[in-house]
């Protein structure tokens, strides 16, 4: 609850900056995803997934800076090393709220809070799914670092790593779990009229 609250009082924050422009978009790409546990379990790998969603890229006052909110499905989890056919895999719908600096030949480099919803937990062996949504908890907060690039047409590329805070577990065992997401993808900003921006 706390964290969520300092999300929502971020968000608010950032929201009051004086927007000039606003291009909304599309994103979409490929995580690779693993799960840190304390203590820790070295059975789990690397988990390839997908991200896709929107975003709302919102220039300040300020030429080199920008606000941008997104809210994007993200398929995260991990994989055994010990059996190849089983995982579990975690789905969540994440609200980040990023703060861009700008440099004028298209980068930019992006850092901010973001908060996710889970929408589904299920852990798979073979041909057996099973449904343990109720093992994770309902919030996850992280923190998105990350840089891009634009073009002129508003076609871009993005990068970040996810760096997550909270502890995932929702069951009487002691272990803490995180997840952590590297990202990379595709997006497009509607009526992108300069490079960079």
């Amino acid at each position: 609850m706390k964290k969520t609250f300092i999300f929502v009082a971020i968000f608010f924050a950032l929201s009051g900056a004086k927007a000039q422009t606003v291009h909304f978009g599309i994103k979409g790409g490929l995580n690779a995803s693993s799960v840190n546990s304390n203590p820790s379990n070295s059975d789990m790998q690397t988990k390839v997934g997908f991200n896709l969603g929107l975003l709302a890229h919102i220039h300040t006052s300020n030429p080199q800076w920008a606000i941008q909110p997104e809210i994007y499905y993200s398929d995260e989890g991990a994989k055994s090393k010990s059996n190849s056919s089983a995982s579990f895999n975690l789905g969540f719908i994440n609200v980040p709220v990023l703060g861009q600096y700008m440099f004028d030949n298209g980068f930019r480099i992006e850092a901010g809070p973001q908060l996710g919803f889970l929408t589904n937990a299920k852990s798979t062996s073979g041909n057996v799914t099973v449904n343990v949504k109720e093992d994770f908890k309902k919030t996850n907060f992280s923190i998105p670092v990350g840089i891009g690039y634009v073009t002129s047409s508003g076609f871009g590329l993005d990068a970040r790593y996810n760096f997550g805070l909270s502890n995932l577990n929702n069951t009487t065992t002691s272990t803490k779990i995180h997840s952590n997401v590297f990202q990379f993808g595709l997006f497009y900003q509607f009526s992108n009229s300069k490079r960079g921006h």
